[in-house]
């Protein structure tokens, strides 16, 4: 029994029609249903931050995740694949035409990555105040509180319609990853191994 745990939304839904075209079976939470047991799988649905304290400390065996998050929690896991699921960038926005930011001696930078907004902005020499948030970063430029953000950006159309543009690509590309445990990858070399081969097969087909 190989335990999977999955960020609840788009991406668990993509990776259980993954592992629909391997074993053709029906994968599917029903509800709010946070187990789906099948196939010899137990799948947990927990939320995208989650996934890989869930695999860390071998609640699960395996975990599809963000590489946003495993950059940010730093967790001592095996990273074994690209899924190309949840393309997306991680950037510095700010107020549309304003380029004062680049000037100040000391930034005020609105995020939740806190770890990769500190680790940027040091690799550039600039000293930031970072404040965390957890949610409506835009906001932040428009009312003072920060000079700028730095978050996920997909199409870019959140901060356009907040009067916001992308200013710097931190991170030009970050996907879902499928990780591991490392004392799992050990135990259960053979399953996860076979696993991996057929989730590569059809990621990269």
């Amino acid at each position: 029994m190989i335990t999977v745990a999955l960020p609840k939304g788009r991406i668990a839904e993509q990776t259980l029609d993954i592992f629909k075209e391997i074993f053709n079976e029906d994968f599917q939470f029903k509800g709010r249903e946070l187990i789906l047991k099948k196939a010899g799988f137990t799948f947990l649905n927990v939320r995208n931050w989650d996934v890989a304290t869930y695999v860390y400390h071998q609640a699960a065996d395996i975990g599809v995740v963000g590489y946003d998050v495993l950059k940010e929690l730093n967790l001592d896991v095996l990273e074994l694949l690209d899924m190309k699921l949840g393309i997306c960038k991680i950037c510095v926005g700010g107020i549309k035409g304003d380029e004062s930011y680049k000037n100040k001696t000391e930034l005020k930078v609105a995020t939740k990555l806190q770890g990769i907004a500190k680790e940027y902005f040091s690799k550039k020499g600039i000293p930031a105040e970072i404040i965390k948030l957890n949610g409506s970063i835009e906001l932040a430029p428009l009312i003072g509180l920060s000079d700028v953000i730095v978050d996920i950006v997909e199409t870019g159309t959140t901060m356009k319609e907040n009067g916001l543009e992308v200013k710097e690509d931190v991170l030009d590309y970050v996907s879902a990853r499928l990780i591991a445990n490392k004392n799992s990858f050990v135990a259960k070399k053979p399953q996860i191994i076979e696993l991996y081969e057929r989730i590569e097969e059809i990621v990269n087909k």
